[in-house]
């Protein structure tokens, strides 16, 4: 049995599969002091519930974007699984990197691109609305080719409210009109108006710039948000994530 950890800047996601599919996923806030017992503390009553225990777990792959917690993870798996896990990198991820500085690629965006050139095929771009806006491109070949990174929604929002006083902090959600009536309605069109402009024009620019249609999948914790305004996007997969790293863990089979 694989369990598959994805480590984001704000949240940890543990998920088991049994052969292709997941049986269960659990969502842990991320923490760089947590330690390699509260992990196990966490992920043992997670499992309880589904009957399962550390024992039947026999290989773990990590995709993580925060080096501070990899010790702690690392730790945990061998002390608490009996097992060394995998931490994806550019020269085990399986999906050849045609960038200038491979180094510099997130764990997470080249996960998300094998997962959308084995589940949609090539090309294909992802776009993953984490704490950032991540969009990751698979050309024609197969390859991943680059991307385009932009502030998350989360963070405009913060940011919005932090440097201007009279402006309150607010959810994300769609408003009834683009025109508010008051401070809240004008803030959320503001944010969602603008990221689904946003969305749709860095879209059409990959598009041109690689001289053909593209595949467009949504996935990550506000894709859901968008996807109804948006019918340049193909496809919403919150687990995209987690099959690449099932299409990892398969390839090293």
């Amino acid at each position: 049995m694989l369990l598959g950890i994805d480590v984001g800047n704000t949240n940890a996601v543990f998920a088991v599969f049994e052969g292709t599919q997941i049986l269960d996923s659990w969502r842990l806030h991320t923490s760089n002091g947590r330690s390699a017992d509260e992990y196990a503390v966490f992920l043992s009553q997670a499992l309880a519930l589904q009957k399962l225990s550390f024992a039947e777990i026999d290989a773990v792959v990590v995709c993580s974007v925060v080096p501070e917690t990899d010790f702690h993870m690392g730790r945990f798996c061998k002390k608490y699984i009996h097992v060394e896990p995998v931490f994806i990198n550019k020269n085990n991820v399986g999906i050849n990197i045609d960038i200038d500085r491979p180094d510099d690629v997130g764990a997470d965006r080249l996960i998300n691109a094998v997962a959308a050139k084995a589940h949609y095929g090539a090309p294909s771009i992802v776009i993953d609305f984490g704490t950032s806006t991540n969009f990751d491109i698979v050309n024609a070949k197969g390859d991943f080719c680059g991307g385009v990174l932009a502030p998350g929604v989360q963070l405009s929002i913060d940011a919005l409210h932090k440097a201007a006083s009279k402006l309150p902090k607010v959810s994300i959600s769609k408003p009834p009109s683009v025109i508010g009536q008051s401070t809240v309605h004008a803030m959320r069109s503001g944010i969602y108006h603008g990221y689904k402009g946003l969305i749709e024009n860095i879209t059409k620019g990959i598009c041109e710039e690689l001289g053909q249609d593209a595949s467009v999948i949504a996935t990550g914790g506000l894709a859901g948000l968008f996807i109804d305004d948006c019918p340049f996007i193909d496809h919403l997969d919150h687990d995209l994530t987690l099959k690449g790293l099932y299409e990892v863990y398969k390839g090293m089979k």
